[in-house]
């Protein structure tokens, strides 16, 4: 098999395989994206209150 024919066979069966997926709605993709987006803000939020009581713990440490 030469290689234009694999490429080719693997176009058409990319083609037939995009014909099975199920695509979410306008709807859920809002929805997923929010709280993509919620969880990403909560866990900066998280690391940023940990990193100022580390910041916080460490300056009072060396200043010792």
């Amino acid at each position: 098999m030469n290689i234009l024919n694999k490429v080719t066979e693997y176009f058409r069966t990319s083609q037939i395989e995009l014909k099975k997926v199920v695509w979410p709605s306008k709807k859920e993709t809002t929805r997923y994206s929010l709280i993509v987006i919620g969880m990403s803000l909560s866990v900066a939020i998280f690391f940023g209150v940990l990193d100022f009581i580390f910041n916080l713990g460490l300056t009072k440490l060396i200043s010792r």
